[in-house]
């Protein structure tokens, strides 16, 4: 029997504000699930980075009240686009960790209201698990596939085996790589703080004249190290700094330019042992590779690691920039499935800061008051 639902995903983990509608549509036949499509309906963002620019990174109270005010605003938007009521969804699906908790309170509470108002059926999503199944949605990509998850926050290698099953096999052992980009483009002193300015000017930058370190590079694994690197391009910076008084543009887009030649290099080698990992754990599997997450977005990184895929003869796949970003619907499409799979939670749920995907995988680093570090 052909069946199909309609999901609506919000996402308020960071500094995002973002709604998304998605039709899910699947085969039920002797309780047995098959043949499961997902289509993007429609969405709104509100981003906020014009309300932290000045402090040099998100605040997270700033970020919890524009989510508050912007949430009933980004819902009416996203339900005119696909000129349905709210009325007519089938399942409210809600970030509930890992992120920063004035956010996940905002996002969880505001679903609770739908779904206690409207008697609709409440799930709360993994972001993690959202960015890792985002492939699904927009392409045909099938069970198992390894993934490559770098954003802000994180930067893991996953084993992608079912909607509900996902393996780390390498993680950061320290900061992130959106992290790193971020703080690079506060240390030169650019007016926004954030990857994707790096990344536009790096374009005219020479990638060769700052050598950066490259952590872990010739370790036999696929965890990860940017901790170092961000350092290295701070030393430079003094020097720079004490030597001539100051950097000049061209020092910036030369930095720029090396510190991303450096991060492109660490993730080609780490997914090249990534492969290896993926095909000892499914040897029998013919895998896709897929990349997600905003660091996905950099155009060096995409071309660095597509090239990887090729040299395996694997398939590869990045979803659209708007979806490697936070968005609201790939919290629809990853809640859509618990759903329809009869997996769904209650008005207790709670917002979790910290969530890994196999909190039983021994790389798992610390345990503290507020849980396992993601």
């Amino acid at each position: 029997m052909n069946k199909s639902i309609l999901a609506l995903g919000i996402e308020c983990s960071c500094d995002d504000t973002a709604i998304g509608l998605v039709k899910l549509s699947y085969n039920s036949q002797e309780k047995k699930i098959q043949n499961i499509s997902g289509k993007i309906i429609s969405s709104h963002i509100f981003n906020q980075k014009d309300l932290h620019t000045e402090y040099g990174g998100v605040v997270p109270e700033i970020a919890a009240r524009a989510h508050s005010n912007n949430l009933q605003i980004c819902l009416e938007k996203t339900l005119a686009k696909a000129k349905i009521s709210l009325e007519e969804i089938n399942v409210v699906c809600v970030t509930s960790g890992p992120g920063l908790i004035g956010g996940l309170i905002s996002g969880i509470n505001f679903a609770k209201g739908i779904s206690f108002g409207l008697k609709k059926n409440l799930v709360g999503v993994n972001h993690l698990a959202g960015h890792a199944l985002t492939p699904r949605l927009t392409n045909d990509l099938q069970f198992p596939y390894l993934m490559l998850l770098a954003s802000g926050g994180h930067c893991q290698y996953l084993a992608v085996t079912n909607h509900n099953t996902i393996k780390r096999l390498g993680t950061t052992i320290d900061d992130a790589p959106g992290e790193a980009f971020d703080k690079v483009a506060k240390l030169i002193g650019l007016k926004v703080y954030s990857g994707a300015e790096v990344e536009s000017i790096a374009k005219n930058g020479d990638p060769n004249r700052f050598v950066f370190p490259l952590p872990l590079i010739k370790e036999d694994n696929c965890n990860l190290s940017f901790s170092g690197l961000k350092s290295a391009v701070a030393r430079s910076v003094e020097e720079l700094i004490k030597k001539q008084g100051g950097l000049y543009k061209k020092d910036q887009m030369d930095i720029c330019a090396s510190f991303q030649k450096s991060i492109v290099e660490i993730l080609s080698e780490k997914t090249k042992k990534a492969f290896k990992i993926f095909q000892k754990n499914f040897p029998e599997a013919k895998f896709s590779f897929s990349i997600s997450g905003g660091v996905a977005a950099n155009l060096e990184i995409r071309k660095s690691q597509e090239k990887i895929s090729k040299l395996h003869k694997t398939n590869f796949f990045a979803p659209p920039m708007s979806l490697c970003t936070d968005n609201g619907l790939m919290i629809a499409y990853a809640g859509g499935l618990r759903y329809i799979y009869g997996d769904c939670d209650d008005l207790n749920l709670a917002p979790k800061t910290r969530w890994p995907l196999d909190p039983e995988n021994k790389m798992t680093i610390g345990f503290g008051k507020k849980g396992r570090k993601v």
